[in-house]
């Protein structure tokens, strides 16, 4: 594992807060991450609503899990101040870490577990849903298997750790992508290298 960030967790949390804040007024529309824009991102969605991924994030350190946040949770752990509404994971595609992210999942309210046999299968629990993805999955050029081992960490106030992309790695993966609101981001992020 790379190096840990103890502040990374710490702006996870206070963007949670601004989330919450930033919804107390909405409406659900029944719209969910799926429909996102490719500008503005899940934020729009119904999945900014009561928005938590802290309960799942510890479960998966309880658990074992060695996935590693990405997307827009990771950018805020890096320093974005763009909201989102999901919590999208990558995960190597192993049983035994198959086994853990169906405990963490099972743990946090997902009652219908998803088959993790494909390289990107939607979630949901209490608080939160998202995408869980392999390095099966096509990123442009890139190959994100190397992301795993060069994941950073940071330690939650509440004791758990949580594994989130390296910066230049997240860079990389918004640019593959290539959507508006990620070529956006990845220009935003190149501000908090060192």
């Amino acid at each position: 594992m790379g190096r840990v960030n103890e502040s990374a967790a710490l702006r996870l949390r206070q963007a949670v807060h601004r989330l919450q804040e930033a919804t107390r007024e909405r409406v659900a529309t029944g719209r969910g991450p799926e429909e996102a824009d490719d500008v503005v991102g899940t934020f729009s969605t119904d999945g900014a609503l009561g928005f938590d991924p802290l309960p799942l994030l510890q479960a998966l350190h309880d658990a074992g899990s060695r996935a590693v946040v990405i997307g827009q949770v990771a950018g805020i752990m890096h320093g974005s101040t763009e909201l989102t509404g999901d919590l999208d994971l990558l995960w190597d595609g192993s049983p035994e870490q198959g086994r853990a992210l169906h405990d963490a999942l099972a743990a946090t309210g997902c009652t219908a577990l998803p088959e993790l046999d494909r390289p990107q299968v939607t979630y949901q629990v209490t608080g939160v849903s998202g995408d869980l993805c392999t390095p099966a999955l096509p990123w442009g050029d890139m190959d994100v298997m190397p992301c795993l081992a060069r994941a950073v960490s940071t330690r939650d106030p509440a004791g758990f750790d949580i594994r989130y992309v390296d910066l230049d790695d997240l860079i990389r993966m918004r640019r593959s992508l290539s959507r508006p609101k990620d070529l956006r981001r990845a220009d935003e992020l190149e501000a908090f290298r060192p």
